[in-house]
């Protein structure tokens, strides 16, 4: 119960948190009131009719007595009751007829008459009975049965007083805490706001400070966060994108090296060994089968040697443009894998970026591509890249096997991270319905110059 308890308050809102303690303390309060006014009238009442009983006790004493002394009793009680006349709060009832409560008078005021429940709240006093006898046999009672109608009409008029400064004040208090709960939440939701933009990597829209002293100062220390998030994360992409273009002038550096020096190398080997095999004679099995081996060694060699050329850096992406480059290498794919169905849809505005945003686009199709050459098992893969306005978007998905949840990305889906964070991009590897999906947007801020 105290568990269940627990979880209904923590499900609260703040104003339910507000409004259910100050409902509560009102209707205890009112309870409370209700208790009191009905221990402490009652004393009052009978304290205020006391003298009054009393006096009534001595009246039927005394008749008692002159009954008792009488030689006709009957004509001494009938001159009793005749002397008594119309008064209410002393009578004299028969045998029979003695209530022991008085009846709930019906007590009217200017705007009605007293509910009888707060009568009957109250707890009138009993009615103050004594027995009257004639030669020993009870005959009736003197009751005394006070008009109390003054007093219950005060005290209904008290009632209603504290319990219309109850609801006022509630009514008050509940609008002073709704004002400031809706303060208070409206703050919080900026704060809020602003923190999840600040998890989603937006630093510049700060937090308006507001609300009360201890939320401002929040807002503040949150503004400062950001900016100091700001800052780090400006010099993480200056860093990555250093980093990143290195890498590509590395990759340009080796691809250079191996096609200028290794390729002609490999070359006069392949000549030369052409030409050895050209003068063995026809016969010498001994001789033309080590040249033979050696010239497909080298052919291997060459083969090897353009494979690495094309994945450092091919040299046909600047004579063709982004978008051809690009068709080119999925063409290459397809030849590799033929057994996978290739869709694409490459926009031809990408041949006018330039920089490292095209560097970046091809190399993460091109990792995407392998990745599903080599691991997905798929049968059909769709590649996309298209430029929306301001922003460049990428997807590469597959019917393949999937990944597995909660794994650290390899040494390809982390350089593609790498080089999309660098961009200001955002990278995304997710499962949607049956198919793995490779998502990047990034800034389509770079043009070629005329």
């Amino acid at each position: 119960m105290a568990l269940r308890i627990i979880q209904i308050w923590n499900g609260l809102s703040l104003r339910m948190r507000l409004f259910v303690p100050l409902g509560t303390m009102f209707l205890a309060a009112l309870v409370l009131g209700g208790v009191a006014l009905q221990i402490f009238s009652t004393g009052q009442l009978a304290e205020e009719t006391e003298p009054a009983a009393r006096s009534a006790k001595v009246v039927a004493d005394a008749l008692n007595s002159a009954l008792k002394s009488s030689a006709k009793p009957a004509e001494v009680l009938d001159a009793f009751v005749q002397g008594l006349g119309k008064s209410e709060a002393i009578q004299f009832r028969p045998a029979g007829n003695s209530p022991a409560r008085p009846e709930d008078p019906e007590i009217r005021t200017l705007d009605g008459r007293v509910p009888q429940w707060f009568v009957r709240f109250l707890n009138l006093p009993d009615i103050a009975s004594f027995p009257i006898a004639i030669q020993g046999k009870r005959i009736g009672d003197i009751v005394f049965a006070p008009d109390l109608s003054a007093e219950i009409f005060e005290k209904w008029a008290g009632f209603l007083a504290i319990l219309g400064s109850a609801v006022g004040l509630m009514l008050l208090t509940s609008a002073v805490a709704y004002t400031t709960a809706g303060s208070t939440i409206g703050s919080l939701k900026a704060l809020s706001a602003g923190l999840t933009r600040m998890r989603q990597g937006h630093y510049n829209h700060l937090i308006p400070p507001s609300g009360p002293p201890e939320i401002r100062r929040s807002c503040e220390e949150a503004n400062e966060l950001a900016k100091t998030l700001d800052a780090l994360s400006r010099d993480n992409r200056n860093l990555l994108r250093r980093m990143v273009s290195l890498q590509d002038d590395e990759r340009r550096d080796i691809a250079r090296d191996l096609h200028d020096e290794l390729g002609p190398l490999l070359f006069g080997i392949r000549a030369n060994a052409v030409a050895v095999l050209e003068a063995i004679p026809p016969d010498d099995d001994k001789l033309a089968a080590p040249t033979l081996g050696i010239l497909q060694s080298v052919e291997a060699l060459q083969q090897a040697n353009r494979r690495i050329l094309d994945h450092l850096r091919p040299f046909y992406f600047d004579e063709l443009g982004l978008e051809r480059s690009i068709q080119t290498l999925i063409k290459k794919a397809g030849s590799q894998a033929p057994e996978i169905e290739i869709k694409t849809d490459i926009d031809p505005r990408l041949n006018t970026i330039d920089g490292p945003l095209s560097q970046t686009v091809y190399r993460v199709i091109q990792e995407g591509m392998t990745n599903v050459l080599r691991h997905a098992k798929a049968s059909s893969v769709t590649v996309e890249a298209i430029i929306y306005g301001d922003e460049l978007a990428i997807a590469i998905s597959d019917d393949g096997v999937g990944f597995l949840a909660n794994v650290p990305f390899g040494r390809g889906l982390t350089g593609m991270q790498e080089r999309v964070r660098a961009l200001s991009g955002t990278f995304k590897l997710l499962r949607e319905d049956g198919r793995t999906i490779i998502r990047c947007r990034l800034p389509a801020s770079y043009r070629k110059t005329a």
